[in-house]
């Protein structure tokens, strides 16, 4: 079974696709998963691998690491671009999240003042005040929106919790008044015999009725890149990703494509 990919809380700086040269905050375990998700394409593989031993950073521990990697990355004349909460699950569910924010910014302002603060998340804690405040401070707050179909949603995402819904989170990713990139992961396949296909007509009407009432700055719609722990995936060729996002573009919502 795949595994987490970040044996580290501080890793890179790695070459991301849709950010460029990223230093990465990996706040979940070192040897386990943690995330609200268990999407069929997640690289770090299915939350079935356990929460591992590690446990989560505190935010001490944190702060004293990324401190000592920007120190070390200025000193050699190192550049990144990005600063990127990422890693082996969802970050918002760490507990001290906000905090964490705050001396990740201010870190940055002093070691790369010019290096932007960027979290991936997939939105289920976005209703968390502390969490939704955190994510107002960041640059780049690039939040999941794989499906507006709960049939999809559910098949794709897999959320832990039943009471997560697409029409919850894009209730609450309205909140940020269009301060957010929407990410989606464009797919097709089947899992434990079900299909699975978010690149359907239907879908992509759901999506940009989606996409117009949260009014993000951008989305960014990629595929398939790596492998997944769902092995009946098909990464969705860039011809047909160019399409798909000149449907979302005609409905006036700016798109990047990473394909």
């Amino acid at each position: 079974m795949q595994t987490v990919l970040f044996h580290e809380t501080i890793f890179g700086p790695i070459h991301s696709r849709r950010l460029g040269t990223s230093l990465g905050i990996n706040l979940m375990p070192r040897d386990g998963k943690v995330c609200s998700f268990d999407c069929l394409y997640c690289e770090a593989g299915y939350n079935a691998q356990g929460n591992g031993t590690t446990g989560i950073p505190r935010h001490a521990e944190v702060k004293k690491q990324l401190s000592a990697k920007l120190k070390q990355l200025k000193a050699e004349g190192v550049n990144i671009d990005v600063i990127t909460f990422s890693g082996n699950g969802e970050p918002t569910l760490h507990p001290e999240f906000k905090t964490i924010v705050h001396d990740t910014l201010t870190l940055r302002n002093h070691y790369f003042p010019e290096a932007k603060v960027c979290v991936l998340s997939n939105a289920t804690m976005a209703s968390r005040p502390s969490v939704a405040e955190a994510l107002k401070m960041v640059d780049c707050n690039i939040l999941k929106l794989d499906s507006a179909i709960y049939r999809t949603f559910k098949r794709l995402n897999r959320p832990v919790s039943p009471n997560v819904l697409p029409e919850g989170i894009i209730d609450d990713l309205k909140q940020f008044d269009g301060r957010c990139i929407v990410q989606t992961m464009m797919v097709r396949g089947e899992h434990d015999g079900e299909p699975v296909d978010n690149t359907t007509d239907e879908e992509i009407d759901a999506l940009i009725a989606a996409y117009t009432e949260i009014r993000p700055q951008e989305v960014m719609l990629y595929t398939i890149d790596r492998p997944t722990p769902e092995r009946n995936l098909q990464k969705i060729s860039p011809e047909e990703m160019q399409r798909i996002a000149a449907r979302i573009e005609a409905a006036g919502i700016k798109v990047q494509v990473n394909a």
